[in-house]
């Protein structure tokens, strides 16, 4: 069933998980939170979702096409990506408290990272691949925004999120969408964008809310700098690190 969708159309096949990920982990929290116990239900949900989806894209030889293959890098390549480990900071920049206790900082930490395999495959691997065919750089916006237009789904999920943060977090999303887009364009690969992703997500068991109005803003801003300049960066820079070190021009030139 799953492969005919696949065959018949990309951008349906993408749009189906979209809407089975948000509904079904919106879900998922909705009922932790009923039960008190923190992702309780939405990490058996993110655990089926991703291996199921794996599954399909390896099944069906997929998994160069959706920059999912381990390739041997360079350190230049590891500094290539600096900028990601800046993103990360950020999310600590108001300091670090235990937001849960053992147990459910576990449940957490699993849940996020199947969180960052789900959309980076979803977002970044389905809708733009099946996008970019047509033209890469609607696919690229339409990646991004869709990316951060899905968070604002945490004002109904049972999350607790509050409006204002939440939108906050929307911005910053869709330019942290606009930043996996880019450095999936340029590398080839999701690998990178999936373990960033999952840790950012993670660090969010052990990182203190922001105790003001202002300090939302301030950390909201910084992503979105961050995240928003390496991506224009990548778009305008058209060489990326190979292997042994040197340049390689992108996928276009002029």
């Amino acid at each position: 069933m799953l492969k005919k969708l696949y065959d018949k159309s990309a951008i349906g096949f993408a749009v189906v998980w979209i809407v089975a990920y948000c509904v079904l982990m919106s879900l998922g929290d909705s009922l932790s939170e009923t039960i008190g116990v923190e992702k309780c239900l939405t990490l058996p949900i993110a655990a089926l979702m991703a291996l199921m989806l794996f599954a399909f894209i390896k099944k069906h030889s997929l998994l160069s096409v959706y920059g999912l293959g381990f390739k041997k890098e360079s350190p230049r390549i590891t500094l290539y990506y600096a900028p990601i480990l800046l993103m990360l900071g950020v999310n600590l920049i108001h300091g670090v408290k235990a937001n849960f206790g053992i147990a459910e900082s576990i449940l957490y930490v699993l849940t996020m990272l199947f969180v960052g395999f789900l959309e980076e495959v979803i977002f970044r691997g389905l809708l733009f691949n099946a996008m970019r065919r047509d033209n890469e750089k609607a696919a690229i916006a339409v990646s991004s925004v869709t990316f951060g237009i899905g968070h604002i789904i945490n004002l109904f999920n049972g999350s607790g999120a509050e409006l204002i943060p939440n939108l906050l977090q929307v911005v910053y999303a869709t330019a942290a969408g606009f930043m996996f887009v880019m450095i999936y364009v340029r590398s080839d690969s999701l690998v990178v964008c999936i373990l960033a992703h999952g840790i950012f997500n993670s660090l969010g068991a052990i990182a203190a809310e922001p105790k003001s109005f202002g300090a939302h803003i301030l950390s909201s801003v910084i992503l979105t700098l961050i995240t928003g300049s390496y991506a224009l960066y990548l778009v305008f820079v058209n060489k990326k690190p190979t292997q042994n070190g040197d340049s390689k021009i992108g996928d276009k030139t002029e």
